[in-house]
């Protein structure tokens, strides 16, 4: 069972059936740093990611 996450022009492939935020965790990055969005929509990090999913992180951005 498996699944795709891209962030930064790198693909990581992670196995369906945990959340995002655990999926997130596993490839090192920090949830609150980033948004989760699948087929071009917003999703929360407690979403469970299915098998074939291709899931977009997109870096979140602050300043001052």
């Amino acid at each position: 069972m498996a699944a795709r996450i891209t962030f930064r022009k790198k693909e990581y492939e992670i196995h369906a059936g945990m959340t995002v935020r655990q999926a997130i965790l596993r490839l090192g990055l920090q949830p609150e740093a980033v948004l989760p969005t699948r087929a071009g929509q917003l999703i929360t990090d407690d979403e469970i990611v299915r098998e074939g999913d291709d899931i977009r992180l997109i870096a979140v951005i602050s300043g001052g």
